[in-house]
């Protein structure tokens, strides 16, 4: 740890004292202030924060990057002694006074998070090799894709700070953190003390360290940036050459989960000429008997990307190592770089589902949510043949909408395109044609399918057993995606 076990105790004490937590501070500085703050303008903070009591002196240092006295930081600290925080880190002398050392985070309800200061922070200082980052929007992705339904057992590969197995420790009995950074594991083990956690923390390169062991649950925020396989920063480079560690990932799952665990994992993968980058993607999972769903939900151009990666670390001024970097994606033929979440699931059946897909559109939060039900569907899906999914009853999704675009013409005006669309969730839109839209019309949940389709083959002087036929993957299709629902018996 970065302090003394009797330290984090002093720490945590002085924390909860001045009311150094995610709400003392919005009460202290007052809507406005915390707004502008996470934008990270400090002005109105600073000026609520000039009286230099304990809670304001911690805002000041800590939130607003600011060098305050020592007497005041001493203050502010106590019980901590002030010689065991400059030993840890905690804080610095700088410019006749004292500074944050690192990144103390007040995050959720009662949570603290210790991480690195931020390279925006402290421009033109160079990132430490083993640097280890604060919670950022990769952090946020995760914790909001991950599924939270109780489990005995989690896994945190490539733990860092530690904030992934903070929320692991919510819904699991016994938690497990690895990371190949030394340094990195010091800061989690401060943090699960500071927050009363008591986490197995393990060291080495992604699997490694629990070879052989298995998992109900196992997140990965790993070091996923696509390239030549140079390490410069291990939370940001793998050593592995292009998207490799992701198919690494994929290849271990079968043998880290529990029957019917789950393994999330955020991952890059690329986009190269003459591939379909959906099939690519697929390839990972072929042979590891897992469930699968993967989504795509952000698509960079090479440029962006290397230009993105070099200025988190402050590398913008060495246009050597972006020529080298955008060299490698030419000659790979890389045209983008995709960002998404895995979803993986050891279900035990000898035909998995895998779907790769593009889901760019705003979702409804959490996300983790909408995995779960998704899995949920393929469940109910997996065990009924057509006629089992014929026989039951379904209703349109609630708040399901009809879009439709229209051209005028000499008889008025003309259909050209309808489209369901989801208003929630995952938030789906599907153009249909007339007969889906007759299907889901009249899903009110009082007859069996059968018989509903029955009723439209009528219609439309169809053979009832041809409309069934051809209304089975149609009807799987606007299940999976929660556009119909089944009703219970």
């Amino acid at each position: 740890m970065l302090l003394s076990p009797a330290g984090v105790d002093a720490l945590r004490t002085a924390l909860t004292r001045t009311g150094f937590t995610s709400h003392g501070i919005a009460e202290r500085l007052g809507a406005q202030a915390t707004a502008a703050v996470a934008r990270n303008d400090y002005r109105a903070a600073l000026r609520a924060t000039e009286d230099g009591d304990p809670l304001g002196t911690l805002i000041r240092v800590f939130i607003c990057d600011q060098t305050e006295s020592e007497a005041a930081v001493a203050a502010a600290l106590t019980p901590l002694s002030l010689e065991e925080a400059l030993a840890g880190g905690l804080v610095e002398r700088y410019g006749g006074g004292l500074r944050a050392g690192v990144d103390l985070e007040p995050y959720g309800d009662d949570w603290w998070v210790l991480a690195d200061v931020p390279s925006s922070a402290r421009p033109g200082r160079p990132l430490h090799a083993e640097h280890v980052l604060g919670i950022g929007g990769a952090t946020h992705t995760l914790i909001g894709a991950t599924m939270r339904r109780p489990v005995g057992t989690a896994l945190d590969l490539g733990t860092g700070s530690g904030v992934q197995a903070l929320h692991l420790s919510t819904h699991a009995d016994s938690v497990t953190a690895t990371d190949l950074s030394e340094r990195a594991l010091r800061f989690a083990a401060t943090t699960a003390a500071l927050n009363g956690q008591d986490w197995e923390l393990l060291r080495g390169d992604l699997v490694a360290p629990v070879a052989g062991r298995r998992f109900d649950l196992v997140v990965s925020n790993p070091p996923f940036v696509v390239g030549p396989g140079t390490t410069t920063h291990v939370y940001r480079d793998s050593g592995r050459v292009g998207d490799a560690i992701g198919a690494e990932l994929a290849a271990a799952a079968p043998g880290l989960l529990t029957e019917g665990g789950t393994m999330q994992y955020l991952a890059n993968w690329v986009h190269v000429a003459g591939e379909e980058w959906d099939e690519r993607v697929a390839g990972w999972f072929a042979g590891t008997g897992l469930d699968a769903w993967v989504i795509q939900r952000e698509v960079a151009d090479p440029m962006a990307y290397v230009d993105l990666w070099l200025t988190d670390v402050g590398e913008t001024a060495d246009p050597q190592r972006m020529a080298a970097w955008l060299d490698w994606f030419d000659a790979h033929k890389v045209e983008g770089i995709g960002f998404g979440i895995v979803s993986l699931r050891r279900g035990g059946h000898a035909d998995p589902v895998v779907r790769v897909e593009d889901l760019r559109q705003r979702v409804q939060p959490p996300l983790g949510d909408q995995i779960a039900a998704w899995f949920d569907r393929q469940d109910f899906l997996r065990v009924r043949d057509t006629e089992a999914l014929l026989a039951e009853r379904y209703r349109a999704a609630e708040g399901l909408q009809l879009r439709q675009e229209a051209t005028m013409g000499d008889e008025g005006w003309a259909v050209d395109r309808q489209v369901l669309a989801m208003p929630h969730g995952l938030r789906w839109t599907e153009e249909i044609d007339p007969l889906v839209l007759a299907l889901v019309g009249g899903a009110d949940g009082r007859l069996p399918l059968r018989d509903q389709l029955a009723l439209l083959a009528a219609a439309h002087d169809v053979e009832p057993d041809e409309m069934a036929e051809a209304a089975g993957p149609i009807v799987a299709h606007l299940v999976e995606r929660g556009f119909i629902e089944r009703v219970p018996a």
